[in-house]
């Protein structure tokens, strides 16, 4: 095992085993394996709080990271990932983690929580931030922060045997599977088909109205998350129609970023896609599938209802500095639905130029 106190040794530090209370550090590039291997064991640890996600944001987007571990007997004991984000539509505020649908401080005990959520408060007014917010995916509620209700995960155990999960699925997706085989699709895996992907990807967010990702920002995951990622293409006459760029983390799989084409629908592309991610999960030995988290009231968190999931609310949670409400960006905001109904506007090829521009303003 990996321990802190070795690495701050081979640094010249003093090991932290002398106190019996957590301290709180800034991160720095030599104690990456303790907190990899720290989020790896924690149960409220996730891909994006490990340091493949830092450096994909730093690389993509040029974010400002301000990552802390708190650290006793020579251990690391919590982690507090967090991006200082400043620009002219969510003004200057604190977020961790951007882009991620879960964040927040990941601890093994109480008094390490405590230790890095002072820390975060602190740094937050020291910097007069708008507000900082903790994308948690569960816990309780904290002392002086506003809980967003806005978001829930989906979440399936995996059975060994795959037709197991097919049995536990609702009558009428089951159907639309079935309707996808008998059309003749196919499944392919490997990210040398992320062109095609990405030309999916990027249909799909004009179609709800989003700014495009940039495919450097795609790349960036494959690198950095090397082994731990899946990219899977769904097949219709040797055309790819539907698909989908996975993380694997501790033994359950998180499709995160989908691509579908017009045809999708017609042909239930997406139907089939997702049980074969699913069926491969199982043979692998998988034990969960993760559908993300989808806004209530729509279509995404419609069409994930129809996969027999347990519904879990997201505990993200607002610290307001200079802000006296809590923000709403999300673009069932009234304020923000006109300009998602002119962005499914836009041209396809136009999209692909100024998106990735824009999307860096909403992370």
């Amino acid at each position: 095992m990996v321990t802190l106190s070795s690495q701050l040794s081979s640094l010249g530090e003093d090991p932290l085993s002398r106190t019996d209370f957590p301290t709180v550090h800034a991160y720095h590039p030599g104690v990456r394996a303790a907190w990899d291997e720290f989020v790896t064991s924690a149960p409220s640890g996730s891909p994006f709080h490990l340091i493949a996600w830092k450096n994909v944001l730093e690389r993509t987007f040029h974010y400002e990271a301000r990552y802390f571990y708190a650290a006793r007997a020579g251990k690391i004991t919590g982690v507090a990932p967090v991006f200082l984000i400043s620009n002219w539509i969510m003004g200057k505020c604190l977020i961790s983690i951007p882009l991620a649908v879960y964040g927040g401080i990941a601890a093994a005990d109480k008094e390490s929580e405590d230790a890095l959520l002072n820390q975060l408060k602190q740094l937050a007014v020291a910097e007069r931030v708008e507000h900082l917010e903790l994308r948690n995916r569960s816990g309780e509620a904290l002392s002086d922060f506003h809980h967003n209700p806005l978001y829930v995960t989906f979440t399936a155990p995996l059975a060994k045997n795959p037709d197991d999960n097919l049995k536990r699925l609702p009558k009428d997706t089951r159907y639309m599977i079935r309707k996808a085989q008998k059309a003749g699709l196919e499944a392919r895996w490997g990210a040398d088909q992320l062109e095609p992907f990405y030309h999916l990807f990027a249909q799909n967010m004009q179609k709800h109205g989003t700014p495009l990702f940039p495919r450097s920002l795609l790349e960036s995951i494959i690198d950095e998350f090397g082994g731990s990622t899946d990219l899977a293409l769904v097949y219709s006459n040797g055309k790819p129609v539907a698909g989908t760029l996975s993380f694997l983390f501790r033994g359950v799989v998180l499709p995160y970023y989908a691509g579908a084409g017009p045809e999708a629908p017609r042909l239930a592309a997406n139907n089939f896609l997702y049980a074969k991610v699913m069926e491969k999960a199982s043979l692998a030995g998988f034990r969960e599938f993760d559908f993300g988290r989808s806004k209530k009231g729509t279509g995404s968190y419609a069409f994930k209802t129809q996969w027999n999931m347990n519904v879990e609310p997201l505990n993200y949670q607002i610290f307001l500095v200079k802000r006296r409400e809590v923000p709403n960006f999300s673009p069932l905001n009234p304020k923000f639905q006109l300009a998602t109904r002119l962005w499914q506007k836009v041209p396809l090829w136009l999209t692909r130029q100024i998106g990735p521009r824009v999307v860096r303003w909403f992370p």
